[in-house]
């Protein structure tokens, strides 16, 4: 039997999902529909509020912006289906639809770890440069950022399908995970993955250092700003919107690092579903609430929209 006709034969992988405990499909549906229902109304209400309010159309909020836009997409790439297979015990997924699911989870996951570099060198030039802040984050700096943070994530998720799905899966179509996943599909492969290893480390690798180390030189520099400051009021602010910043860099990246910068063979899979929950469920659902929904303008904006909708209603 070719290699050819080894890979023509997978026309479907099965997902094993989180668990096979019937009595916790039901609970489990639950929390998945009310995550994924969060999710969307508050990045999506993040979105509509700031092209509502013209307060927010600052380099800050089209950031937050774009990140919320991700998180949506990046949400709906993996929890209907996880819902569905808990809901009707349909656990299959087509070998296109993984191709597929795997191509947007890795574009949009690569994607906002570029926004979370962009947005912490946003917060350097507010922060440290201020009275320089309107010509250095100019519309054209701002576009660029975020188009840049778009290309990586889909460039490399381009080449990281290209290789996944160039292997042949001749001893199983099951995968241990909830989604389509690197580590899994690997583990599934009769090929040599050594170069598919290789592959991941080295791109994983250097999104993390390249960003790491631009957030990382911009917090020093801001941390230090902050210690310069007089105004115990220009303090708390500037640390709390470096506190959000921070929660989400390190949840998301801490997960990344743990999930893709070893080599398959050592990962236990168990473990790496509920790191997986984290970064495909929970971080789309914290972002809006980490960032925004504390912030004042936020507020302000929301209750503004809020009484223009009233009034409309009563007349």
């Amino acid at each position: 039997m070719t290699l050819k006709e080894n890979i023509s034969e997978v026309t479907e992988f099965v997902l094993v999902g989180l668990t096979d405990a019937i009595e916790l499909q039901v609970p489990l549906f639950l929390m998945f529909t009310l995550i994924y229902l969060n999710s969307l109304v508050g990045n999506l209400g993040m979105i509509i509020l700031i092209l509502l309010d013209s307060r927010l159309h600052t380099p800050m909020y089209f950031f937050l912006s774009n990140l919320s836009l991700v998180d949506c997409v990046y949400a709906s790439a993996v929890t209907p289906k996880v819902m569905e297979g808990l809901l009707t015990g349909d656990k299959s997924i087509s070998y296109n639809g993984c191709a597929a699911q795997l191509f947007f989870i890795a574009a949009f996951a690569i994607t906002e770890s570029f926004l979370l570099t962009s947005m912490a060198f946003d917060r350097h030039a507010a922060v440290c440069k201020p009275l320089h802040y309107s010509t250095t984050m100019t519309s054209t700096v701002c576009a660029l950022l975020v188009t840049g943070s778009y290309v990586c994530g889909l460039l490399q998720s381009s080449i990281h399908v290209a290789f996944t799905f160039h292997l042949s899966f001749c001893h199983s179509n099951v995968v241990n995970d909830f989604f389509c996943d690197i580590p899994p599909l690997l583990a599934l492969s009769c090929s040599d993955i050594y170069t598919n290893e290789v592959v991941v480390f080295t791109l994983a690798a250097c999104t993390m250092v390249f960003s790491l180390l631009v957030i990382l030189n911009s917090y020093l520099f801001i941390f230090i700003a902050i210690l310069r400051m007089h105004s115990a009021e220009g303090r708390k602010k500037a640390f709390s919107t470096c506190a959000s910043h921070l929660t989400t860099v390190s949840v998301l990246f801490g997960t990344i690092i743990f999930m893709y910068l070893q080599p398959s063979s050592s990962h236990p899979m168990d473990t790496d579903k509920v790191s997986s929950v984290f970064y495909t469920m929970i971080i789309p659902m914290l972002n809006p609430l980490v960032y925004s929904l504390r912030n004042k303008e936020v507020k302000s904006a929301f209750k503004k929209v809020a009484e223009k909708s009233l009034i409309s209603l009563r007349n």
